[in-house]
């Protein structure tokens, strides 16, 4: 889908449920909080191991209007508003492409929201810029463009994500013993 119309009958029909600002055909995705930053650990993160993945965050900064992201360091962050998605729909998180040229990488896994999403979206920043540059609370960062499918997979609410201060990976919590076989 890539017309203004189709992205207003989605939202109009209530197959794409958003509060939020428009950006052309795509939904705009502003910085949320809380924000959960990266830390390096002592050690070897084992991603068979929760506690070891664990060993990776910093506090959550819950009371913040601006955040300095110094060069090679990472975030996770939510996005300011939830979104919705029905079970014939697919989103594409991009991000802009202002900010890629400063440095700022939005979202450095899967771009894909599979149909059914529903709740924050978590984006990954990284500052790949030799100069430590400042996020602020609210700032638009990326959109999610959408497409419209007949039938297929419906998503089942994820355990571990969707909530804006449920941040970090639980990728051992989910995949434990997947890797052992």
């Amino acid at each position: 889908m890539h017309t203004t119309e189709s992205l207003d009958y989605l939202l109009s029909s209530g197959a794409v449920t958003w509060d939020g600002e428009l950006r052309g055909d795509g939904l705009l995705l502003k910085l949320g909080g809380p924000i959960q930053p990266l830390v390096a650990p002592d050690a070897v993160v084992d991603l068979a191991d929760q506690a070891s993945i664990d060993t990776l965050y910093g506090p959550q900064v819950t009371d913040w209007t601006t955040h300095d992201l110094a060069p090679g360091r990472m975030v996770l962050a939510p996005t300011s508003e939830p979104v919705g998605l029905g079970p014939h729909v697919t989103g594409e998180i991009g991000g802009l492409s202002h900010l890629a040229r400063v440095g700022l990488a939005v979202h450095v896994t899967s771009p894909f929201v599979l149909p059914g999403w529903s709740g924050h979206l978590t984006l990954e920043l990284v500052n790949h810029s030799p100069a430590t540059l400042r996020l602020h609370r609210g700032m638009p960062l990326a959109r999610l463009l959408l497409q419209a499918h007949g039938g297929g997979h419906v998503a089942v609410a994820h355990p571990h994500y969707g909530q804006p201060d449920d941040l970090k990976s639980r990728y051992a919590d989910e995949f434990a013993g997947l890797s052992k076989r």
